[in-house]
C-alpha cells in the first residue's frame, strides 16, 4: 500500500466520521464515537498499578508490571541492614523486603513468608525461574527474589544487609517458587496499536525499506502526522474505524 493510498484511506475515515456526527446535538452513534475518541486519547499511557496478589494460581495484572520491575525495585534496597520484623529502608527482614518491593509497584502481598509462599503461580524448578519470582527456602523460614542468571536479592540474617548474591541452593533446598507477575510484558500500547492499524490498511508496521512492503511503513506515516507512531494516535484511528463500522451497519 503506497503512502498516497494510506493517506486517502485516512481521509475517507475522516469523511465518514463527519457524516456520522449529528447536526442537532443528539446523542446518537456520532456523539458516542466522539466520546470514545476522546476517551482513547485521555486513557493512553495510563500506568497506575493497584492489585492484590492472588492465591488461586493466577498472575497479577498490574498494568504492565513485570518480573524485571520487581528485581529493579528490590535492588533499590541493597545495603539496607537486616532488622527482624523490619519493612522499610531503615531496616527489613526477608519477607519485609518482598512486601515492600511489591508495595512500591502497587501490588499488595502478605507480610509473612508462610503467606507469601501461597501467592501467584507455582514454578516447577529453579531452571524454570524467571526474574521477579519468589523462592522460599529453609523449610519456609526464608524467602528470596530471583534476579536471573543464578542470582537472588534477599535480606539474609542479623548482621547482614540486603544483598545480591549467587544462589547457594538447589531444587532440593526449595520449598516452592512463586511467580506473582508476568515475566515479560505482553505486546501492548503503540506496538499492538500500530500492528492493528497495519492490518486494517493492509500495510506493514515495519520501519524497513518501504519497497519491501509495497509502500510507506505505518510508523513513518504516523510520524508524518506528528505522532511519531504514538499509541494515542493509533488508538484514535482504531476507534474511528470501529465507530464507523458500527455507525453504518
Amino acid at each position: 500500500m503506497t503512502f498516497t493510498e494510506m493517506v486517502s484511506a485516512i481521509q475517507q475515515i475522516q469523511s465518514q466520521l463527519a457524516a456520522l456526527t449529528p447536526a442537532t446535538g443528539s446523542t446518537d452513534s456520532g456523539a458516542a464515537f466522539a466520546d470514545a475518541l476522546s476517551g482513547a486519547g485521555a486513557t493512553a499511557g495510563t500506568t497506575e498499578a493497584s492489585a492484590t496478589a492472588s492465591t488461586d494460581g493466577s498472575l497479577i495484572d498490574a498494568k504492565g508490571v513485570t518480573g524485571g520491575d520487581v528485581v529493579k525495585d528490590a535492588e533499590k534496597y541493597l545495603g539496607v541492614p537486616y532488622v527482624f520484623g523490619g519493612e522499610s529502608s531503615s531496616g527489613m527482614d526477608c519477607s519485609g523486603l518482598v512486601q515492600k518491593t511489591f508495595s512500591d509497584l502497587g501490588i499488595s502481598v502478605p507480610r509473612l513468608v508462610h503467606e507469601q509462599q501461597t501467592v501467584g503461580q507455582s514454578v516447577d524448578s529453579l531452571k524454570d525461574a524467571k526474574p521477579g519470582d519468589l523462592i522460599v527456602l529453609n523449610g519456609g523460614d526464608h524467602i528470596a527474589i530471583y534476579a536471573g542468571n543464578g542470582m537472588v536479592v534477599h535480606a539474609p540474617y542479623e548482621g547482614r544487609t540486603v544483598s545480591l548474591q549467587k544462589a547457594w541452593f538447589t531444587d532440593k533446598d526449595i520449598v516452592t517458587i512463586r511467580r506473582v507477575v508476568p515475566a515479560t510484558a505482553p505486546a501492548s500500547g503503540a506496538t499492538a496499536d500500530v500492528a492493528a492499524l497495519s492490518a486494517m490498511f493492509g500495510g506493514s508496521s515495519s520501519s524497513s525499506d518501504p519497497s519491501s512492503s509495497g509502500g510507506t511503513s505505518l510508523s513513518s506515516l504516523l510520524s508524518t502526522f506528528g505522532a511519531g507512531g504514538s499509541s494515542s494516535t493509533a488508538q484514535q484511528l482504531l476507534a474511528a474505524r470501529a465507530a464507523i463500522a458500527g455507525g453504518v451497519a
